[in-house]
Formats: C-alpha cells, sequence, structure tokens
C-alpha cells in the first residue's frame, strides 16, 4: 500500500492492518464465536465502550473493524491534539452527518484517558442523546482516568496482551501476504528475540521486522536469528523503541532523583518527560507511588500533595498542569525520606503467605449474635477510651505471632517521635 499523494510506502504495521475480523489476531474472549464484541457487531446493535489494553493490541484496528463492518460513519479524535473546541465541532459533524442517517456514526477518541475533566465533560450530552456511539481506547484504568458519569454509560472491555502463537501468526502473515515482503528471500531461524523485544506489542514486532529488512542488503537473502535482531535493534535503538527502554530509563531516573532529594534533577527528567510527550497522569501516578513509598511516614502530606497533583493534572490537562508537576516533584525531591510503611506490609504479606490464615483472638472478635456471645467472642476486649491515655494493653497479634514486630520506624524527625510513643505504649516490641 503506497500514499497516493506522496509516493511513499505506508509502514507495515499499517500495510498489515486487517478491515474484518477474519483478520484479527488475538482477544479471542472479545471477537471469538461467543464474544461480547463479535455478538454485538453481528446484531448491529452497537453501544459506546472502552477498549483498556497495553499499546499495540489492536484497539484501533478494532474500532476500525466495527465501522467498517456495520457501514457507520466514523470520526476519531486524538485526546494528545484536541480540545474542547474539537470536541464540540466533531459533535456537530455528528449531528449534520446523522440527518438522514438510520444508524448512528462512531466516535472513536485514542488514548481517552489524556482528556482533562472538561473535555469529558463535553462529551457527556452527545452520549446521552445517542449523537454518536463512543469508543475509547486506553491504556490506563478508565476507572482512574474517565470521569464517573461518562464511565457509567460506556462498559469496558480489557484486551490482552499478546500472547506467542498471536505474535507467530502476524509474523508468517506479514511474510506471507505483505506485497512487498513476499517478494525478498527472508529465513526466520529464530523467533525469541523477535517476540520478546515485541513485548506483546503488534505494532512493535512489525516495526522490528521492518527495521532489520531495512538494514539488510538489497538482493540478497536474510536470515532472522535471536543475533541479528539483537544486533539491529541496539544501532536502531531510538528507531524501535520511542515508547520502551528511553521512556522506562527517564521515568526511572525522575524517581531515583526524588528518592535520592535531588530536585535539580528531578525537575530535569521531568522536563525531559513533558517535551518528549509523555502523559503527564503517568507522571503525576508516579509521584503517588513515591510519596508512599519513600517519603511514607517521614512527611505523610506529601502522599496528599502527590494526589492532590495527579487530580489537578487530570482536570486541567497540559500545558498548565506541568506547574503543578513541577511543584510536586520539587517538594517530593526534598522531604525527608522513609521506606517504613513499604517494607511493613511486605513483611506482612510474607508473614501471611509463609504462616497461612491464622486464627482471629477471641477478644478481637465481633459478637452480633447471643451464640456469639456465649462462645466467647469478644470476650476479654478493652475499649481503649475507656483508659488512661486512650490505650489498652492488648494482645492484637494471632497468638502464634505475639511479640512479632512488622513495623519499624525510620530515622527522621516524625517516626523518631512515633519510636518514642511506641517504646513507651509496646515495650515488648523493642522499638
Amino acid at each position: 500500500m503506497e500514499n497516493s499523494n506522496s509516493g511513499i510506502m505506508a509502514p507495515l504495521s499499517e500495510r498489515m492492518r486487517p478491515t474484518s475480523l477474519d483478520g484479527y489476531v488475538g482477544q479471542e474472549h472479545l471477537v471469538g464465536k461467543e464474544g461480547v464484541l463479535r455478538k454485538m457487531i453481528e446484531s448491529g446493535r452497537l453501544t459506546s465502550f472502552i477498549l483498556w489494553g497495553p499499546p499495540g493490541v489492536g484497539k484501533t484496528t478494532l474500532a476500525k473493524i466495527i465501522a467498517n463492518t456495520l457501514k457507520r460513519p466514523f470520526y476519531t479524535l486524538s485526546a494528545i491534539s484536541s480540545g474542547v473546541k474539537e470536541v464540540r465541532e466533531v459533535i456537530e459533524k455528528c449531528k449534520g452527518g446523522n440527518l438522514f442517517a438510520t444508524e448512528r456514526p462512531i466516535l472513536f477518541i485514542d488514548e481517552i484517558h489524556r482528556f482533562s475533566k472538561s473535555q469529558q465533560d463535553a462529551l457527556l450530552g452527545a452520549v446521552e442523546n445517542g449523537t454518536f456511539v463512543l469508543i475509547g481506547a486506553t491504556t490506563e484504568n478508565p476507572s482512574f482516568e474517565v470521569i464517573s458519569p461518562l464511565l457509567s454509560r460506556c462498559q469496558v472491555y480489557v484486551l490482552k496482551e499478546l500472547e506467542v502463537k498471536d505474535l507467530d501468526k502476524l509474523l508468517a502473515n506479514a511474510l506471507q501476504n505483505d506485497r512487498y515482503l513476499k517478494e525478498l528471500d527472508i529465513k526466520v531461524t529464530e523467533k525469541e528475540a523477535l517476540f520478546r523485544f515485541s513485548g506483546g506489542d503488534a505494532r512493535r514486532l512489525l516495526n522490528i521486522l521492518e527495521i532489520i529488512l531495512s538494514n539488510s542488503q538489497a538482493g540478497k537473502p536474510v536470515i532472522i536469528d535471536n543475533a541479528l535482531v539483537k544486533k539491529v535493534l541496539q544501532e536502531n535503538i531510538a528507531l524501535y523503541d520511542k515508547n520502551g527502554e528511553q521512556h522506562y530509563d527517564i521515568i526511572s531516573a525522575f524517581i531515583k532523583s526524588m528518592r535520592g532529594s535531588d530536585p535539580n534533577g528531578a525537575v530535569y527528567w521531568l522536563a525531559r518527560m513533558i517535551a518528549g510527550g509523555e502523559d503527564p497522569l503517568f507522571i503525576a501516578r508516579r509521584m503517588v507511588i513515591l510519596a508512599a513509598e519513600d517519603i511514607g511516614l517521614a512527611n505523610p502530606n506529601a502522599l496528599l500533595l502527590a494526589q492532590s497533583c495527579f487530580e489537578c493534572v487530570h482536570n486541567i490537562g497540559m500545558p498548565e498542569g506541568r506547574i503543578p508537576l513541577s511543584e510536586t516533584a520539587i517538594y517530593l525531591a526534598t522531604s525527608p525520606k522513609s521506606n517504613s510503611a513499604y517494607m511493613a506490609i511486605d513483611a506482612a504479606l510474607e508473614a501471611v503467605s509463609r504462616e497461612g490464615d491464622l486464627p482471629v483472638p477471641f477478644h478481637l472478635r465481633n459478637a452480633p449474635t447471643k451464640l456469639m456471645k456465649e462462645l466467647g467472642y469478644s470476650e476479654g476486649y478493652k475499649y481503649a477510651h475507656d483508659y488512661k491515655g486512650n490505650f489498652a494493653d492488648l494482645q492484637f497479634l494471632p497468638e502464634e505471632m505475639e511479640g512479632r514486630k512488622f513495623y519499624d520506624p525510620g530515622n527522621n524527625s516524625r517516626e523518631n517521635e512515633i519510636r518514642k510513643r511506641m517504646q513507651q505504649l509496646w515495650p515488648k516490641y523493642r522499638y
């Protein structure tokens, strides 16, 4: 397939994009014989929904197949480049197209999780009155990213990372059926590296294949094995992995700068991500995690600020969102650090995994019925507020764990105060 305007060959991933369910690979739970989306397509009764899954698993392709199969007008918006103005314009187009149409058009919104609250609000009325059928695509959990009124009007379907058998089918299909590749002498002797580097992403798999072929000598056979894949990709990392290693390396540098209490490093790597088009909500979400994991009880306000930053960026979008992102990154970097809460829950989970479900001591059990009281439930429990200092010395762990300590306060001003109080209340734990 070539671009008729420029004569430039379309990327392999576009040339191999299927136009019907028969050519669609993966997501059998949705488009297989008994799949809910297949049944919806076959019945023609289309309702708004959101496709949630990792990159390159067929979200956009599936939306286009649905529109093509049902012969519906198909409008698209990208949450990266569209604002409220563009949303309203496409709504008017859908209304205009609806005057003589018997079926509602489809509006497909890629990366809907990047839409701000005001952008999502602009969609609500049109979804409610049936101006169009909304199909959203997101790589993030829509429960956190999509406003409740819109989410309640859309079914969410989860797409899975492609399996090896799916990638194998895609590879074979490209080599056998692409009008350009089938003319070449290509032999694949090893597939492990191809599939590993693709990471369950169909688009990345085909991009890698294209890069390998572009680095081969014209007119000569191409033998693809693990060594060749690794060699070519190391030389062309920027070409095949715009959102892969560099994406993870930079977010790692950002997190480590904040953990290491360097606000300058934090702001620099933040700027790198913003300039590179990183999802601001991804950045904000990682700061929420860091606030709990690395700052924790040394400064509990850090978690509140990080959560507030996430909500702020979600509501106002970019470019203004860069300001609360910067404020929060600097605050987190300059805060005292403690991972005591993180270590405590992991130690407790390890104990649960190792020692199983130990019985709840009788004095801690609830006793809502007469029988339970007669059996000794709640007997011996002391209500803390009835005692001096609102504290009663009781055993709150299972008997088998008496004296076990999971939480060890960090060495910072706030947790040093916690340590002193715990030493007074619980000498047996040796704080």
